[in-house]
């Protein structure tokens, strides 16, 4: 790991001066992926600016229609809140399999929308539930926010400050995840909302990154059952292939990750 200088700011006015401040500095949230990044001398900022004690962005708030998650909370304090499992089961299942208990721990719900890894679970609730994500600057839709394989609408020097979940009629999670690393092959995320619409979106499958499919959610907005996708397909045209698995494989994980998630909830 090369040399870098350490920040800990106590409010979101100070986080912001010190990333100015820096030649090339960079914001630490969970950590999950920056350290492991700069151990392998793969990245090198001049400044490392630690968020994840800032007041402001812990903490998990529940109102009639919405939970709204601080960027800097835990995935453990999300799989473990009673709020949380309450409001939207789903969400705490999710992140109650994300990783390991170390990376549980230590990661948080800002850090990895942030990066917007292709095979995260979190960014399939963002876009599965149609979250929005408040930052220190406005609010961006999920439909805007995700733009690609770890790209996002995040401007230089924009801090996430916490997503916003509007409350399902029913929801579900299924994965698929990778025996060693616990990403996901196939994750997809079913929600039904309480006006009756329908959001299917998955990660760890597309060339883009986490992706809505279109042709799930109309299967399911007539007949919201596992059967309704008895029939159905994905095109692998777009869809991920590597070692781990093709993209006709991929494709075919979509649908059944989605009846299972369908049936779950």
């Amino acid at each position: 790991m090369y040399s870098t200088t350490y920040h800990r700011p106590s409010s979101l006015s100070e986080a912001a001066s010190l990333l100015t401040g820096a030649s090339d500095g960079k914001y630490l949230a969970g950590g999950q992926t920056l350290i492991p990044t700069m151990k392998q001398r793969l990245a090198a900022p001049t400044d490392v600016i630690d968020v994840t004690k800032i007041p402001d962005l812990a903490g998990i708030t529940v109102t009639a229609d919405a939970v709204v998650i601080g960027a800097a909370t835990k995935h453990f304090d999300v799989a473990n809140s009673a709020a949380v499992k309450n409001a939207i089961p789903a969400l705490a299942k999710l992140a109650s399999g994300i990783g390991d208990p170390q990376v549980r721990y230590m990661g948080t719900i800002g850090g990895s929308i942030a990066n917007n890894d292709p095979a995260a679970d979190y960014p399939a609730a963002v876009l599965g539930l149609g979250a929005t994500v408040i930052t220190d600057r406005r609010s961006i839709p999920a439909e805007d926010y995700f733009q690609g394989m770890f790209t996002t609408a995040l401007e230089d020097g924009e801090i996430i400050k916490a997503v916003s979940f509007p409350i399902p009629a029913r929801a579900a999670y299924a994965k698929f995840p990778n025996p060693a690393s616990r990403y996901a092959l196939a994750g997809v995320f079913v929600a039904k909302g309480k006006d009756g619409s329908v959001r299917v979106a998955a990660t760890g499958v597309s060339e883009g990154g986490v992706t809505r499919y279109a042709e799930l959610e109309n299967a399911l907005s007539a007949n919201f059952s596992a059967d309704a996708l008895a029939n159905a397909a994905v095109s692998p045209d777009g869809i991920l292939s590597d070692i781990h698995g093709s993209s006709a494989y991929r494709a075919n994980l979509i649908v059944v990750m989605a009846r299972r998630a369908v049936a779950a909830a």
